[in-house]
C-alpha cells in the first residue's frame, strides 16, 4: 500500500486559482481567512510529525519514577485544529461562492470604516 502525500502548496494554489476566477483573492475577508487556513495546515503538519515521532501513547513520570500512560496530547490538539481548519475552509468556500461586485463594495466600505476608526485613534 502506497502512502499518498498531500501537496499543501498545490492545494493552496488551487484555492487561489478558484478565488481569482471569482475575483475574490484581494477581498479582505478572503485574504485573512485564507492566511488563517494556511497557518492551521502548518500546525496540523507539525502535530502529525510529533504524533508519528511519539506515537499515540505517552508516559508521564511522577514521584519515584512511576510512569502513567496517557493518550498523546498532540492527538487532542490535532483534532481541535482539524475541526477549526474544516470550519475555516467552509468559510473560504462560502466567501468564494457568495462573492459578487456588491459583496466587494461591502468589503471596501468595511475597510474604509476601519481606516476611519484608525485615523480617530491615531
Amino acid at each position: 500500500m502506497t502512502k499518498k502525500t498531500i501537496d499543501l502548496q498545490g492545494q493552496a494554489a488551487e484555492i487561489l486559482k478558484k478565488a481569482e476566477e471569482k475575483g475574490v483573492q484581494t477581498n479582505f475577508f478572503f485574504a485573512t481567512t485564507f492566511k488563517r487556513y494556511q497557518v492551521q495546515m502548518k500546525i496540523l503538519a507539525d502535530l502529525e510529525r510529533k504524533i508519528a515521532e511519539d506515537g499515540p501513547l505517552v508516559t508521564k513520570e511522577y514521584v519515584k519514577n512511576r510512569g502513567n500512560v496517557y493518550v498523546n496530547p498532540a492527538i487532542t490538539e490535532y483534532n481541535k485544529t482539524a475541526t477549526a481548519a474544516n470550519g475555516t475552509v467552509a468559510t473560504l468556500i462560502n466567501i468564494i461562492k457568495s462573492f459578487t461586485e456588491e459583496g466587494e463594495a461591502a468589503g471596501s466600505k468595511f475597510q474604509s470604516m476601519i481606516e476611519q476608526l484608525n485615523a480617530i485613534d491615531g
